[in-house]
């Protein structure tokens, strides 16, 4: 499993932990009955065929009865898992996420530190964005898409989350661990998927703030949402840089 480094994914570790170790024990108990059955009432030399049954009412109901059971254990802590991941809480900081064919948008709504402004990190698919976070600080991701579905994906936040054209997703995260982590799209969404890959950063607040204002400073001002301007592959990579992509792809040289 990847190393939690949120508050939130502790508890989604935990969740699979356990579900693991259940799998395990169910696997267990099957493996030995298939062994058991497959040696207690194997053919005999003497070629005789076991006593056939047409049923078994003790064994048929448990079999029915304990897979409804495990079902509904799962449930239980699943939802208990799922409501404390997605609880939401008042954020400190709200980051607005583009997942776009074929990179990411990331629009930083934290206008107290620019001047009241948005600012934004656009990616191409042969330079991939970094998002930057600040460490031990509560950030809710709002997720858009201007063409098709997507899915945001940080590993070591131990979950995923579509990105659905025309559906506001969302959720919060605590980043509890500064250093630097990989995000990728986790849903085939066209030709250059495998180039919707992002780096994420968990920095000092005095580094994130310094961020948004190199933004700033940069002119990469106000929210892009898709559509003109970020949505095509077009307005984000030149028609150079798709000729080489695809040359990379036919030379079979992906870096």
């Amino acid at each position: 499993m990847p190393e939690p480094v949120t508050e939130e994914a502790p508890a989604i570790f935990e969740l699979w932990k356990w579900s693991w170790v259940a799998a395990l024990i169910v696997g267990v108990i099957v493996w030995g009955l298939i062994g058991y059955a497959a040696l207690r009432f194997r053919r005999r030399s003497d070629d005789e065929v076991p006593v056939q049954m047409r049923y078994n009412l003790p064994i048929e109901t448990f079999y029915t009865i304990a897979p409804v059971v495990m079902v509904i254990v799962f449930f239980f802590f699943t939802v208990q898992t799922q409501n404390k991941v997605l609880a939401n809480p008042t954020p400190d900081h709200t980051i607005t996420v583009v997942g776009q064919q074929w990179s990411w948008t990331f629009n930083y709504e934290d206008e107290d530190a620019v001047d009241g402004q948005t600012v934004h990190d656009v990616g191409t698919p042969s330079e991939m964005p970094t998002l930057v976070l600040p460490v031990n600080q509560t950030v809710r991701f709002h997720l858009h898409s201007p063409d098709v579905v997507h899915s945001f994906w940080v590993p070591n936040f131990l979950m995923k989350l579509d990105v659905v054209p025309g559906r506001d997703n969302y959720f919060t995260a605590t980043p509890d661990k500064i250093g630097t982590y990989v995000g990728r799209c986790a849903e085939l969404c066209g030709t250059y998927h495998s180039r919707m890959l992002f780096s994420v950063e968990v920095v000092e607040q005095a580094e994130y703030e310094e961020h948004l204002r190199a933004l700033e400073e940069a002119g990469n001002v106000g929210r892009l949402m898709g559509g003109e301007g970020s949505a095509s592959a077009e307005d984000r990579a030149s028609e150079q840089e798709q000729q080489d992509l695809d040359d990379d792809y036919d030379t079979g040289d992906d870096e």
